[in-house]
């Protein structure tokens, strides 16, 4: 019934298996507990199950955990707290937060038994591009491992980078962080000082750092570089190759479950279908053929007992191949579309015109202004490059709300070496869609 062309009836079994413990283990939490009261699991389509949303699940947060102790207040309390990344909550369990790109952040536990599968799905089918040094170093113990990305709040790859280094002793020198939302030539002179070997970030941002090792502004040369988060296009993954000269491997994961698909030396994206369910679904959530694009995916968490999330609605658009690969891997190929936002070039100060990625921008405006509907928009392209921040219903309308909109972004961009420019804030403006039908939320001048 999960089975997707190209799957082996093997696969198909074990994704039943799994969800039926999937659903046992669901039955300990309130929601679940009523849905499946008397119900025969053996003989429950999932497509019986209802969609559960992010709005949902962290309006009734409570009622979707196994573990009592896990409680909204508490958690949101944890992620307040920086110092906390990584540490484990309640001793147990590991915890991260969703940067709030869909208009609603969310927070995400998962039990040691996730954790485990989900290190062991990175260890054992990232396919890196340099196989024979994989073979007599396979825990990367003479890397030298940089994430480029959001790292001032529990978000799930700068965690998993901090949970290694607190683990590992000897991570601790060898694998880092590094922050998007500091101006670029302080992230460029750190990477310089730090000289990965490999470097993870988002698409954008290694597009960046291309145009910056092309400048001669980055020094150090990456052997890969690893990208996900965002969309990768072919054009961006040629400008990334042919600057550093390494291969480039890109992945396709969610807060939801981290590595949902990683890529074959093929350059397909194979999804992880033995241990997460991914729904193609049209605006109606009815299923949609593969081969054909969907307007959201529903995903399904086999790993994770603990707060089981079970048709999440994602929001992102994906095909499913009818092909099978030529590397010859049975799991199933994924075409992801998801949200892609643009990077905007502003005018500095110093007369040069400066790049603000897009994902530094929204985290910005999420963590340090509060919000988290609004489109930003590039109204005009340099010289002039007035901006436009359009708020949605649910923002906060007020005068004293808008200033603070203002003044947060003018701030990072002044931070960045931008000069000052307009900024018009407004309500209620048409927001255009993406290709992925989801809003997109930072647009570069037409």
């Amino acid at each position: 019934m999960y089975c997707k062309p190209g799957q082996t009836e093997a696969l198909a079994a074990l994704q039943s298996k799994r969800l039926l413990a999937l659903l046992q283990a669901a039955r300990a939490t309130p929601f679940y507990g009523r849905l499946l009261q008397g119900r025969d699991l053996n003989a429950l389509p999932l497509q019986a199950l209802p969609v559960l949303s992010k709005t949902m699940l962290m309006q009734q947060f409570d009622q979707f955990v196994a573990d009592p102790q896990l409680t909204l207040a508490g958690l949101q309390a944890f992620c307040r707290d920086p110092q906390r990344v990584g540490e484990r909550y309640l001793g147990r369990y590991t915890v991260w937060e969703s940067s709030g790109s869909s208009g609603q952040s969310g927070i995400y536990v998962q039990d040691p038994a996730a954790m485990a599968v989900y290190e062991n799905l990175e260890a054992t089918r990232r396919q890196s591009p340099r196989p024979w040094l994989r073979l007599w170093d396979p825990l990367y113990l003479s890397e030298r491992f940089a994430f480029v990305g959001a790292v001032e709040g529990h978000f799930a790859s700068h965690v998993s980078v901090q949970r290694l280094r607190q683990t590992q002793a000897w991570m601790t020198h060898q694998w880092r962080s590094f922050s998007i939302l500091q101006p670029t030539p302080e992230l460029l002179s750190q990477l310089n000082a730090f000289a990965p070997s490999i470097i993870a970030t988002y698409p954008t941002a290694a597009l960046l750092l291309a145009q910056a090792f092309e400048r001669g502004e980055l020094r150090c040369r990456p052997q890969e570089i690893w990208t996900g988060g965002e969309t990768l296009t072919a054009p961006m993954r040629d400008r990334i190759e042919s600057a550093f000269g390494c291969a480039l491997r890109n992945s396709y994961g969610a807060s939801e479950f981290l590595p949902i698909a990683w890529e074959c030396a093929q350059g397909q994206l194979h999804v992880n279908a033995d241990w997460v369910l991914l729904e193609p679904v049209d605006a109606a959530m009815q299923p949609v053929a593969a081969g054909q694009a969907s307007h959201s995916t529903l995903l399904t968490n086999l790993a994770n007992h603990v707060q089981p999330l079970i048709r999440f609605d994602l929001g992102d658009s994906i095909t499913l191949s009818v092909q099978a690969c030529a590397c010859g891997s049975q799991l199933p190929v994924v075409e992801v579309r998801g949200r892609r936002d643009d990077m905007l070039n502003l005018p500095g100060r110093d007369g040069h015109s400066i790049s603000l990625l897009p994902l530094a921008l929204t985290t910005v405006l999420e963590d340090g202004a509060g919000l988290f509907d609004f489109q930003l928009q590039q109204l005009q392209p340099l010289p002039d490059a007035g901006l436009r921040l359009s708020l949605g219903a649910g923002a906060d309308h007020s005068a004293t709300a808008r200033a603070r909109y203002r003044r947060v972004l003018r701030d990072f961009i002044r931070s960045q070496g931008g000069a000052d420019g307009p900024i018009s804030v407004c309500v209620g403006e048409p927001r255009p869609l993406g290709r992925s039908g989801k809003h997109k939320r930072v647009l570069a001048a037409p």
